[in-house]
Parts: structure tokens; sequence; C-alpha cells
């Protein structure tokens, strides 16, 4: 089973907006996908109303999530790892161990080489830019169970 871990700052937004879109596109008995935050500002929470809302929009359900923070264990529980942005990129490469651990990492969108390479937090801004950050990993997500299936 390949097993797969999309990761953000708070786990609230991004994250778990790419964990259901990604779950959503691949066989569940063939690829595991979870998420999580750098930070652990909101351990244990749901996510963003917001993105409850954009998801539920697309006929995804992601209200059974909750946050959590990344460790260096991940590294082993899991056979990709993709960040949202580069400070993500930077927080979790600062706890990879070896090079098989860094390998495992990249920016979400670097994968799907779009232009902009980092999903922009939308936690600050309006109900559009949860509907602008789901188009932008949805696309992504599109051709990593492509090549997943």
């Amino acid at each position: 089973m390949t097993k797969i871990l999309m990761v953000c700052l708070g786990n609230i937004c991004r994250s778990p907006l790419a964990e259901g879109i990604l779950k959503s596109k691949v066989d569940g008995s063939k690829v595991f996908v979870d998420s999580a935050g750098t930070g652990g500002f909101h351990v244990g929470e749901p996510p963003d109303s917001r993105s409850v809302e954009v998801a539920q929009k697309h006929g995804i359900d992601i209200t059974d999530q909750r946050c959590r923070k990344f460790t260096k264990e991940d590294f082993a529980r899991f056979d990709h790892i993709f960040v949202m942005d580069k400070n993500n990129y930077r927080d979790i490469m600062a706890l990879a161990e070896s090079a098989e651990d860094r390998k495992k990492v990249r920016l979400l969108l670097e994968f799907a080489d779009q232009g902009p390479m980092e999903v922009p937090d939308p936690y600050y801004g309006g109900r559009d830019g949860f509907q602008k950050v789901f188009d932008m990993i949805d696309e992504t997500c599109k051709r990593i169970a492509a090549q997943l299936n």
C-alpha cells in the first residue's frame, strides 16, 4: 500500500482539503492518505469550516478529520510527504534525519508542474480563497491519482 501525507501549517485548511481530495480519487485499499501540520496550534480540532464547506460543495466530506502535528515518525510511516509551501518544506526538512527522509518530501504543486509552486494559505482571506486553493489542489491530485491508480 502506498502511503501519502499532506502537510500544511495548522492542518485545518490546505492539508485537510488535500487529504480529502486525494482520497476521493484513489482506491482506498491501495492508497492511504493522511494529513498533518507543522505547527501544533489546532491539534484535535476539525478542519476550518470554510474548508469543510468548499469540500462539501464538491461532494467530499472531511468532517471526520482531526488536526495532528507532524512528527519525525511520519518519515517512517509515509512513502510520500507533500507540503503546501516553502515554509512547510523547510520545517519538515529540518526534521529529516537521512537522505531517504529528504527524498520523500516535495512541494505539492511541484508534482503537478503548476505555475506557482506554493499553495497559498487561505486562512486569513475570504471564502473565494478556499475555492482557489481547492482548484489548485484538485488539479494536482488528479495527476497524483493517475500515477497511483
